[in-house]
């Protein structure tokens, strides 16, 4: 057998088989020894052991034969060829570096690019294109399994969504390697696989999603997710050495499912963006290729607007322009700008982005030079500068001046510091960079903002990361420390998740190992780069170093030398070349650091006066770009720095800034712990050569990427385990030859056939483990036992060799023998041939023989003719039962049709029906769900109540505490005041004693004269005077100052007063808009509404005219498939057609057949008769006419086929117009539907910008509030204030007492109108909210009024679709009697259980009327409402159980149907083969018929030469006896005559030879005839045996169907007169339905009333709690100012304490003053100046108090003001109350209203009751009618079976005239067989009905379970409603009893509330009576 050739894909994946299994590469290896020895060139060589020298062996190489001595331990053993090219590496015996790289390289020389090796898929960069990313290769990779299809990154990617979609677990693909080994090419290739696989939009088709190579159809957002590559790669990737379009960022892309696995949305996060490659480049290298995209691509206006210049002038790009080959810039930048418009990015935003990239290119022309004799930069040639300032929007000059003289904070004044030419070089170059990471990281906000448009909910997620690998290169800087230690961690995360696979495949087999846990390995190294403390980490040194000044690389890497120096992992290079470098041992190998410049890229410092200018820029995008410039390292740190450490930087304050270590750490850690929630599969990309060249494979270069990668890492970790496991059964078949005599004969299990055959090997326990299914080995094991086997195997083999040799040459010595003895008979035979030949005797006989077979050929002719009309015969007849047989085929077909339509319609009214009790099904929960929200919130009003209940006995409590303290503090108050007329009274004493002093000075002055001789004597006296003068000073000065001090407060008062004054005309204008917006809004909503209506009666006609297109859609598709089966009955007409033409050609070719042998007989005979030749012209006549009927057959089928196929034509373009018919109509529609979408989606918009504006005047209304009381919490500090400095002033002087009196007169009068003012505002409020409340309510009433009508029109349509259902059912119940005819008395048990289920429906309608009763006496329509809608419930649960039963019904009507299809293509199917082998036999038995006439011809021939032969003997005897007896005297002749004796005896001894041999071949010939004729007759009745069975089996199976065709008749005339029947009761069932919409839609209404009062009460509670708190605020207030009232009496107290004590010591003052005051004269004179003093501070104090009196009159007049508004304030509530008692009338109307309706509701009551009463007596009747037609059709079975039996009789009859006994009893014992296993049919039917009502009863009880259950919990949570109700009556009255006294704005917010409560119930009773009104209408 040739195999079929691998296509040109398959070659790049698939391995070839035959290369592997070659038994000559299997000897080689077994008796060469061959090892891997290390190669400098190759890595590792092969070469064979010849001898081993101890510690060193002898080897030769393969490839040369050359001899070399190598190291015992250098060598590494090579695995069996077995193993050659393996798709997981993980399985190699031999697993060593040399294993892996043979195996990777011999693969990628085959062009297999990707190998497993365990978790990893090792990827090798092909550099060309290979035809395996095709979509045939995606969907051969499609739900595939990994050992299923060979490894691909599409495999690792299938496995990965699949394990995502069934574990629900979120995926990771984890692809790491070097620069250019195909990472970024294989997350491309994951992406689109993921596109294709898991599109949203997997039919349609965009040209745009065309990919180059491959056609893939992609949706809106696997397009985005696709272009999102080209953007990044423009902006992020450059060409390097290694690489032409080289990643220089690290990724992570997430991508989003949902939960059916489509694509929802994505995310992509960098890391690591290579900035600095805007600024350098090597030679050959390129920048980021957007820069020469657009200095290529753009236009000549882009290129004005851009300021673009050639690549040569631009000094940041080094090498100028560096072509890609195979990529033209200009292409590509159109590509860029394509993915860029498909992301959604605008015009403005694109050329945006492109200034920016300008102005990178165009800041490296900026030059600076230094001043002649200084430091100082200058900027001689600012063209560059004014490009980079006008593609930004910034100003020049101040750009220059930013960056050569910045200013700089230097502690806290700014400087201007002058900058040095490299420090504004190295400005310049920071801000590059900066400038390009921002656009950057802007484009990816913008790229995921798209990706993650979609509202959609992601269930997982699968993340593909995209970073660089493990890398050593000769200069390792912190880019590379920050790859490597991701790299650690990625390999830590491998090892671990590789550690808990081991540990679960051990734990499921069941194997003792000792667990350790590989990720542990890496901790040290990682805990050296990243610890915070104890001792700090790399990264928290280098960011502690940060923060200090006077830092430098040098003493970073002296303080990591000192804290890590002892650490493991860590090392200090041996040859220092600088002191910034250090080592660190990596799990890949040792690394170099060089830590240069270290501390700078850790800062990332800017020039903050240049990022100022960019966020003031008059470009928006710029602004955006530098939005957040406050985390920016500015130059005033880099000021800090020392000469010796620039160009580092130092960190002033921590949180100031965030390093990009710390940066880059925490979003690590955030990746880290994404991975280790996710399941990650790992791919690493290795790079084969530098050169980019294909087929070469550099060998150390590879396996330093393996180690790097950790690919050898994980095969270090196979090796401490069990990497080889076999299969039990696989271990068995292989190795068995091994252990041969170990396992005994028999069955054994394969297991211990393991264990016997390992223990028959002798191996150590320490080798292997014996799992549950598998047996382990350690490594090197199943290589050792390969050699074994194969030793065993050449020994079998050379035995084997051995004995066939043997066999050979016995054969060929056989052979030999036997064609000797052959030579010699032939010679015989030639010897006898050679005598004959001359012989005349001979020639007679060869001419004669001919000629004896004429005389018979007349009779073989007629014998034929005959034959021939028997067969014609036949052949008619089985003509004329074809044509029956067809036409009961066609008929059959037909009927079989219409049952499928009928089927097929049944069907479509099942899954409406199953709709409508799903829908039935998720309203009762939605409904259970309400009651379950009212219970609990039943429960929780009542916890609510109870705690309100205690909170009222504590407010009652305290309130009582309170009114005790107010008595004892006006007790306390009117004893002040008593105190205070005294104290006013002495006051007047002291003046008058003032004024007699006053009297005695003037005397005292006269008598001065007299006292000056005593001054000397008193001098001693004054000077202790003068000190206390001194101190009176210095107290007036003190006074004084609190006085002006007190003045400047009572100023600031007054203006904060004339500022609340504002704010309240401001809140009461503010109010007044508000309510006007408010009038406003509703108005709009009216309209809105009129314009809601407006559209939904559009919808509903449009809906109608849906249903009409529906409707001719259907009527169309039913065309359709009549033509369908039209078609197929044509093509079934034209395959019978062929049949026939092949039957006939098969007759055409057996005819020229016989025709032929006819001829080949006339032709031996042509020499014979004339008669001959007529009766061959006449044969050949005869064959014409043949010919000619065959001729004319054929060209009538062919006119019959032409015909047939135009009519198949005709029919296909009818039906393809019908088609584009119905897809038009389909399109019209789908656009009707999506403008009418369009409309709703404008309208809800309108609606939601209504709501939201709303809003926003509640939350303008609610600030306003809070300024309010922030206005009267201000006010209230005030007064509090003055007051307190009242009391100040009655302390510091006693003659303002007077004055204060007054002012606390005016502060109380102030108190009591500021307590009016916040007793209008709270009333102001309550009305504001109580409208609010109405509004709210008017709204809710509004989408309710909308709810009931779209629950109307849902219960509409319900009922609708339930009468349908009822219609199908009815059909199903027709179909279901004639099936339950043998089941009658099942029938009777159901009659009684429906009795049962109707006494029990009695019993709880006598129930419902006790509850009626019970909830009449309460008057509660809720209630009653709320019964009969679990009633209709009730019955809606009962016709969905008996739709149940019907769908059961019906699908077991479905199976019958599929069982007689499957019937009918048995049949069919035996039918044919039944012929086909009839006219295989036919063909047998002319082909023997034709044998036999030749055998039985050359049989007569034999016999007439025999015959002849014995004839010419008897005449030559004679002759002979009369030559003897005639013997005359003649003498002369008896010499002759005795000549002629010998030659006549020689004659007769050779006639007797040629007579024996012609006797021995009659008597072989004989013997052949007698077999034939046994053989013909045996094979005659074998034939005619077939014949009969396949006949009597074709009738047996005719009668069937014929039987099966007369059932289905009657079946369908039974369903026709139940359809009539069906149809009547449909009608009645809709009149019934009808009245119970009515019923429905006052149900409907109860309930929603029923909804509408408990959110009224749940209102009232919630106002009732909003009072509750009022007045727990009021009371606290109240506490507080309480508390505030009794330091204020203390302090008061203390006061007049000090009052007293003060008087106290005046009046000893005054005693000594008069003892003294003879003394005291001189000094008096001497104070004169004092007193006029005195006076002058008198004065100044009444000009004060007329101060003081004009602004009590200013208040008086505000006082006033007031009042007016007070009065004001009372008519608006005198209105709001004739509003009230205007209300009051319309809730007394509303009442009347309802107890009419509860009226009305009573009468239907009563109707429904008489209606089901009418529908009892419907059912029963309709029941006597159905058991009517169960007899009737039990009869017509009966009559039936009688007819049946009768013509099985007479059929049994024929059956023995034509049948022998043993065909009888073969016949009786199949008829017994199939009337067994139609009783076993019968059987299982019955027990399945059985089943079905069993089940149908169980469900009855458990619904009629169910609906008491729910009554019940229906009554009681009614019971609980109304105890609720009147709890919160009494709750209510409490409440107002309570709060009369306290609170005077209680009662109007109970009148407000009650108010709402009655405008709402006069809304509800006004909407039900409309809605009455339109249904009545209706």
């Amino acid at each position: 057998m040739s195999k079929k050739a691998p296509s040109e894909d398959e070659k790049f994946l698939f391995v070839d088989k035959d290369l592997l299994n070659s038994p000559m590469a299997q000897a080689d290896w077994s008796a060469k020894k061959l090892v891997w020895i290390p190669s400098e060139k190759h890595g590792f060589e092969a070469a064979s052991v010849k001898e081993e020298r101890g510690d060193e062996v002898l080897v030769e190489l393969a490839d040369n034969a050359k001899k070399v001595t190598v190291n015992k331990d250098d060598i590494q053993k090579m695995n069996p060829p077995k193993f050659s090219k393996v798709e997981d590496m993980a399985e190699l015996t031999c697993l060593n570096e040399a294993s892996v790289l043979h195996n990777i390289r011999e693969r990628y020389f085959s062009g297999l690019i990707y190998t497993y090796s365990g978790l990893f898929c090792v990827v090798v960069n092909p550099y060309k294109m290979l035809p395996i990313y095709s979509e045939k290769i995606i969907d051969m990779y499609k739900g595939k399994k990994r050992h299923e299809v060979p490894p691909h990154i599409y495999s690792i990617t299938d496995n990965a969504y699949r394990n995502m979609m069934q574990d629900r677990e979120d995926q990771s693909i984890l692809c790491t390697g070097e620069s250019g080994a195909g990472k970024t090419e294989n997350t491309k290739k994951v992406i689109q696989y993921l596109a294709v696989v898991a599109s949203s939009h997997k039919g349609k088709k965009d040209s745009n999603a065309q990919q180059s190579g491959s056609q893939f159809a992609y949706g809106e957002l696997e397009k985005q997710l696709l272009q999102a590559n080209p953007i990044l790669e423009a902006f992020g990737n450059a060409k390097t050495i290694k690489n032409d379009n080289s990643s220089r960022f690290g990724k992570f892309i997430r991508i989003n499912f949902d939960v059916t696995g489509y694509i929802v949305g994505a995310n992509i996060e960098t890391y690591l963006l290579e900035k600095s490659r805007c600024i350098r480049q090597a030679k050959v290298e390129r920048a980021f290729h957007i820069f020469y995209y657009m200095i290529a691509g753009a236009k000549d206006k882009l290129r004005e607007e851009l300021l673009l210049e050639p690549f040569t002038s631009y000094r940041f790009l080094i090498a100028g322009h560096v072509q890609i080959p195979g990529q033209q810039d200009d292409e590509m930048y159109e590509e860029t700008m394509e993915a860029m418009s498909i992301m959604g990015l605008t015009e403005e935003e694109r050329i945006d982005i492109l200034k920016v990239c300008s102005t990178v290119m165009q800041l490296g022309n900026i030059e600076f030079k230094k001043e002649r004799n200084q430091e100082q930069a200058t900027m001689p040639d600012n063209t560059a500068a004014q490009k980079v300032c006008h593609l930004q929007g910034i100003n020049v000059t101040d750009f220059t001046r930013a960056m050569l003289t910045p200013r700089i904070k230097v502690g806290r004044e700014v400087v201007q510091k002058a900058q040095t030419k490299e420090q504004a070089d190295f400005a310049v170059e920071a801000l590059a960079k900066a400038m390009f990471e921002r656009l950057f990281l802007w484009i990816l906000g913008r790229v995921n903002k798209a990706l993650d448009k979609t509202k959609r909910q992601g269930a997982s997620f699968l993340g593909i990361l995209d970073i660089a690998g493990f890398e050593i290169f000769e200069d390792n800087s912190f880019e590379q420390l920050c790859i490597n230690y991701t790299n650690e961690k990625l390999q830590q995360l491998f090892n671990h998740t590789m550690f808990i696979l081991e540990q679960e495949e051990y734990q499921r087999e069941g194997i003792e190992w000792n667990f350790i846990d590989f990720g542990l390995d890496l901790q040290p190294c990682i805990e050296l780069i990243e610890r915070p403390n104890n001792p700090p980490g790399i990264l928290a040194l280098l960011d502690e170093e940060c923060w200090f000044p006077k830092a430098t690389d040098v003493s970073f890497v002296e303080k990591l030398m000192n804290t890590q120096g002892n650490h493991i992992k860590f090392a200090k290079p041996k040859q220092l070349k600088d002191k910034t470098e250090f080592s660190i041992l990596h799990y890949a190998g040792k690394v170099d650091y060089n830590a240069t410049a270290w501390l700078t890229k850790n800062m990332d410092p800017l020039n903050d006066n240049v990022t100022s200018l960019l966020t003031n820029s008059s470009s928006s995008f710029v602004q955006d770009l530098w939005k957040d410039t406050d985390r920016v390292v500015g130059l005033d740190t880099i000021a800090k720095m020392t000469d010796s450490s620039m160009p580092s930087a130092s960190k002033t304050k921590k949180g100031m800034f965030r390093t990009v270590g710390q940066l880059y750490k925490e979003s690590l850690a955030k990746l880290m712990t994404t991975l280790h929630n996710t399941q990650p599969n790992f791919v690493r990309c290795i790079i084969p050569n530098h050169e980019k060249r294909a087929g070469k494979l550099d060998a150390h270069l590879v396996l330093e990427q393996l180690r790097c990668n950790g690919v050898l890492e994980g095969i270090r970790i196979c090796r401490q385990g069990f990497p080889n496991r076999i299969v039990f059964q696989e271990f068995r078949q292989r190795y068995e030859i091994l252990a041969a005599n170990a396992i005994p004969k028999g069955f054994m299990d394969g297991k211990q056939a393991c264990c016997l055959m390992i223990k028959h090997l002798d191996l150590d326990p320490n080798l292997y483990r014996i799992g549950q299914s598998k047996i382990f080995f350690r490594t090197g094991v199943l290589a050792q036992l390969e050699e074994e086997r194969d030793m065993k195997i050449t020994v079998i083999i050379i035995a084997f060799q051995a004995q066939a040799r043997g066999f050979l040459a016995r054969r060929a010595f056989a052979k030999r023998q036997q064609q000797l003895t052959a030579m010699k008979v032939i010679q015989r035979n030639c010897a006898a041939y050679l005598k004959l030949r001359n012989w005349q005797w001979w020639r007679l006989f060869t001419k004669v023989k001919p000629l004896l077979q004429v005389t018979r050929q007349e009779e073989e002719m007629s014998l034929k003719d005959e034959e021939l009309q028997r067969s014609k015969e036949i052949a008619i007849k089985y003509e004329s039962e074809l044509k029956e047989i067809t036409l009961k085929h066609t008929s059959i077909l037909e009927e079989r049709n219409t049952l499928q339509e009928q089927l097929q319609a049944e069907t479509e009214l099942y899954a409406e029906a199953e709709e409508m009790r799903v829908r039935l099904a998720s309203k009762k929960q939605e409904l259970e769900e309400i009651l379950h929200e009212m219970e609990a919130r039943l429960d929780d009003e009542e916890e609510r109540t109870q705690s309100l209940l205690v909170e009222k006995k504590k407010m009652q409590q305290q309130m009582q505490e309170l009114e005790e303290h107010l008595e004892e503090e006006e007790d306390a108050r009117q004893k002040l005041q008593l105190e205070k007329v005294t104290c006013e009274g002495k006051i007047k004493k002291l003046e008058d004693d003032i004024l007699v002093m006053e009297d005695q000075n003037n005397k005292l002055l006269k008598e001065r004269k007299l006292m000056e001789e005593r001054i000397s004597d008193f001098s001693t006296n004054l000077a202790e005077e003068e000190e206390k003068s001194k101190n009176l000073t210095k107290l007036k000065n003190k006074h004084e100052s609190m006085i002006s001090e007190l003045e400047v407060r009572l100023k600031k008062e007054e203006k904060g007063r004339q500022e609340l004054d504002k704010a309240k005309r401001k809140l009461e204008a503010e109010s007044n808009d508000l309510q006007e917006q408010i009038a406003d809004l509703q108005a709009q909503i009216a309209d809105l509404k009129a314009q809601l209506a407006k559209k939904e009666e559009e919808l509903q006609n449009a809906l109608a005219r849906l249903e009409d297109e529906t409707a001719q859609k259907n009527n169309a598709l039913k065309k359709i498939r009549e033509l369908e089966g039209h078609i197929s009955d044509l093509q079934e007409d034209l395959d019978s057609e062929r049949a026939a033409r092949n039957k006939a050609e098969k007759i055409k070719r057996d005819l020229g057949e016989e025709l032929e042998a006819l001829k080949s007989e006339l032709e031996d005979t042509l020499d014979t008769t004339a008669t001959q030749q007529e009766l061959r012209a006449k044969r050949e006549q005869e064959v014409t006419l043949l010919k000619r009927a065959i001729e004319d057959e054929n060209r009538t089928h062919e006119s019959q086929i032409q015909e047939m196929r135009q009519k198949h034509t005709q029919a296909v373009e009818e039906l393809t117009e019908q088609l584009e018919q119905s897809k038009r109509v389909k399109s019209n529609l789908e656009k009707a539907k999506q403008a009418l979408e369009k409309e709703t989606s404008e309208l809800t918009m309108e609606v939601r910008s209504l709501v939201q504006a709303k809003q926003d005047g509640e939350h303008k209304r609610k600030k306003l509030e809070g300024q309010v009381a922030d206005l009267q919490s201000r006010f209230t500090d005030s007064e509090k204030q003055k007051a307190e400095f009242g009391e100040r002033c009655s302390k510091i002087t006693i003659e303002l007492e007077s004055v204060t009196n007054l002012l606390n007169e005016a502060e109380g009068k102030n108190i009591k109108l500021s307590k009016d003012v916040s007793s209008l505002t709270s009333q102001l409020q309550d009305s504001q909210e109580l409208l609010a409340e109405e509004t709210r309510q008017k709204l809710q009433f509004s989408t309710k009024l909308r709810q009931a009508e779209d629950d109307k029109n849902s219960l509409q349509e319900q009922l609708e679709e339930e009468m349908e259902a009822k219609r199908n059912v009815e059909r199903h119940v027709s179909t279901l009697n004639i099936q339950l005819s043998d089941s009658k008395k099942k029938m009777d048990e159901m009659t009684g259980n429906i009795e049962l289920l109707e006494e029990s429906k009695k019993r709880l309608q006598k129930d419902l009327e006790a509850a009626n009763t019970q909830f009449e006496e309460k008057a509660s329509a809720y209630d009653k409402l709320e019964k009969t809608k679990n009633r209709l419930q009730q019955e809606l649960e009962d016709t969905l159980m008996d739709l149940d039963n019907q769908r059961q019904n019906v699908s077991n009507l479905e199976k019958k149907q599929k069982k007689f299809d499957q019937m009918l293509a048995e049949e069919k199917s035996i039918s044919s083969k039944y012929a086909d082998e009839r006219d295989r036999a036919e063909a047998e038995a002319r082909e023997k018929e034709t044998k036999a006439l030749s055998l039985a011809r050359a049989l007569e021939e034999a016999q007439d030469s025999r015959e002849e032969l014995e004839r010419a003997n008897k005449a030559l005897r004679m002759e002979m006896e009369d030559l003897i007896s005639s013997k005359d005297d003649v003498g002369k002749n008896v010499h002759e005559l005795e000549k002629s004796k010998r030659g006549l005896e020689a004659q007769v001894e050779e006639m007797k030879t040629q007579l024996e041999e012609l006797e021995d071949e009659l008597q072989a010939a004989e013997d052949a005839k007698l077999r034939l004729e046994v053989n013909m007759q045996a094979l005659k009745a074998q034939f005619e045996r077939d014949l009969q069975g396949r006949d009597e089996m074709g009738e047996e199976k005719k009668r069937q169907l014929v039987k099966q065709v007369r059932e289905l008749e009657t079946e369908l005339e039974d369903e026709r007169k139940q359809r009539a029947l069906a149809l009547a009761a449909k009608k009645k069932m809709e009149t019934d339905m009808k009245d119970l919409e009515g019923q429905i839609e006052t149900v409907n209404k109860g309930r929603d009333e029923a909804i509408k009062q408990l959110r009224k009460l749940q209102a009232q509670m919630k106002d009732y709690q909003r009072e509750l708190e009022d007045a727990r605020a009021a009371r606290e207030e109240v506490l507080t100012t309480a508390k505030e009232s009794e330091k204020k009496a203390k302090s008061l107290e203390a006061e007049l304490m000090q009052l007293q004590e003060d008087l106290a010591a005046a009046e000893r003052a005054r005693k000594q003053a008069e003892a003294e005051r003879d003394e005291l004269s001189d000094e008096l004179a001497s104070n004169s100046s004092g007193k006029s003093a005195l006076a002058d501070e008198k004065r100044r104090l009444e000009a004060k108090i007329s101060q003081l009196e004009e602004e009590l009159e200013e208040e008086q007049s505000n006082m006033e003001i007031l009042n007016d508004r007070l009065r004001k304030s009372t008519q608006q509530v005198d209105q709001l109350n004739n509003e009230l008692q205007a209300e009051r009338s319309t809730a007394h109307k509303n009442e009347s209203a309802r107890q009419q309706m509860e009226r009305q509701n009573k009468e239907l009551k009563s109707k429904l009751q008489e209606m089901e009463n009418q529908v009892k007596s419907k059912f029963k009747s309709s029941i006597t009618a159905l058991e009517a037609k169960v007899a009737q059709l039990e009869e017509q079975l009966e009559q039936e079976s009688r007819e049946k039996q009768a013509s099985a009789k007479s059929m049994r009859q024929k059956d023995k005239k034509l049948k022998d006994l043993i065909m009888q009893v073969e016949e009786e014992r199949k008829q017994a067989e199939q009337y067994k296993d139609q009783a076993e049919k019968s059987n299982t039917r019955m027990k399945q009905l059985k089943r079905q009502l069993e089940e149908s009863e169980e469900e009855s009880q458990r619904a009629t379970a169910a609906r008491r259950k729910l009554q019940r919990e229906l009554d009681e949570a009614t019971e609980t409603n109304d105890a609720m109700s009147r709890e919160v009556n009494s709750l209510k009255s409490k409440l107002r009893r309570g709060n009369e006294p306290s609170f005077s704005s209680a009662p109007r917010r109970m009148g407000g509330g009650r108010r709402v409560v009655d405008d709402t119930l006069e809304e509800d009773t006004d909407s039900q009576n409309d809605f009455n009104g339109t249904k009545s209408a209706e």
